[in-house]
């Protein structure tokens, strides 16, 4: 095994400190003028994370559908959206965990 040398882990560190510096340059837009009607929260993001697949595909077909509502009150739509979507693996651990332990080496 290779030994990691400063030599080495300095340009990565330089150019996440370059990207990490230039990240927090971004302009914030205020866009709540722009969404009118329904805000959508935990629920609406749950619901969206469960129908995601639908609408990937729909959404190559069709302008006015979106996998992500744009009208969303923020971190609680997205965890939701998060546990709909499955992104944590709460429903794929259990089963992946039996498949280990059943394999013999």
């Amino acid at each position: 095994m290779k030994s990691i040398t400063l030599s080495r882990i300095l340009p990565f560190l330089f150019a996440f400190t370059l990207v990490f510096i230039l990240s927090s340059c971004s302009n914030s837009e205020v866009v709540t003028s722009c969404l009118k009607g329904h805000t959508f929260g935990f629920w609406g993001g749950l619901l969206h994370g469960i129908i995601a697949p639908v609408d990937l595909v729909m959404m190559l077909f069709r302008d006015d559908i979106t996998v992500y509502a744009q009208n969303n009150n923020g971190v609680w739509y997205a965890f939701g959206f998060m546990l709909g979507s499955g992104g944590w693996g709460f429903l794929g651990g259990k089963s992946a965990s039996k498949k280990r332990k059943n394999e013999t080496y």
